[in-house]
């Protein structure tokens, strides 16, 4: 017997995957999540075999809230149209249900989650996570998880990130989070006209910099309105220069 979890902020649309399950005697349904705050704290306590994730939801979306899953489970989506996500979905081979699907097509994406679990274990690629985070509500903001609680962190409020092993330290008001991305990552999805790459392991919020001095050889170091003081190297002294029309 193989755990299901079916995630969908509409009643109307996990009743019909409900439905469509009581077909398949080999899955049982052990949660249904409303948003993806309850997905996560559902997936971490039942370790589900599959689950039936919508992408358009309140609070955070179905890619943010996988990223906040170490070991995200196989995944069906099921979702309205939505460029991004069909994008990454077809550049990835995820399979995904587009609503409003029948019963047929529906057994079918069961049946394929099926062979990929025989040949191998069925997970998330992350490139379908960073292709979808390319979507412009997404790239708004980060959402990471401060122990066991989920922040959201609309990205004006960011000061700076830097880089810290596996992870980028995400510097804003309320101190710095950890998010499990790549500095490359960032540099690839934040506006390049707010946040430049400044050196090896920082990128700045360029709103937040009050000056800019020299600093040992070609180096200099930028000087932010909370006092912080971020390394430019000579490379990322020339992108700054470039934002700032210097």
């Amino acid at each position: 017997m193989y755990k299901v979890i079916i995630i969908d902020d509409e009643y109307l649309a996990r009743s019909v995957v409900k439905e469509y399950l009581a077909g398949h005697a080999d899955l049982e349904l052990v949660a249904e999540c409303g948003d993806g705050f309850e997905g996560v704290k559902a997936i971490q306590q039942y370790q589900p075999d599959l689950i039936f994730l919508d992408i358009q939801m309140p609070k955070i979306n179905g890619f943010e809230m996988l990223e906040l899953i170490e070991e995200p489970p196989a995944v069906i989506f099921t979702t309205a149209f939505d460029e991004y996500a069909i994008r990454a979905f077809e550049a990835h081979a995820v399979d995904y249900l587009l609503k409003p699907f029948n019963k047929d097509r529906f057994d079918k994406a069961v049946g394929k989650w099926a062979e990929q679990k025989k040949s191998a274990p069925a997970v998330v690629d992350q490139g379908l996570l960073e292709t979808a985070a390319l979507s412009p509500s997404q790239n708004q903001r980060i959402v990471v998880k401060n122990g066991n609680k989920i922040k959201i962190i609309p990205v004006h409020d960011i000061w700076y990130l830097e880089a810290a092993d596996d992870y980028v330290k995400v510097h804003t008001p309320e101190g710095y989070f950890l998010k499990n991305k790549t500095m490359g990552y960032f540099e690839q999805v934040l506006d390049k006209q707010q946040f430049a790459r400044c050196h090896r392991s920082y990128i700045v919020n360029v709103q937040q910099i009050t000056r800019i001095d020299p600093y040992e050889k070609d180096n200099h170091v930028a000087l932010l309105r909370s006092g912080a003081r971020v390394p430019v190297s000579r490379g990322g002294y020339g992108k700054l220069k470039s934002v700032l029309g210097l």
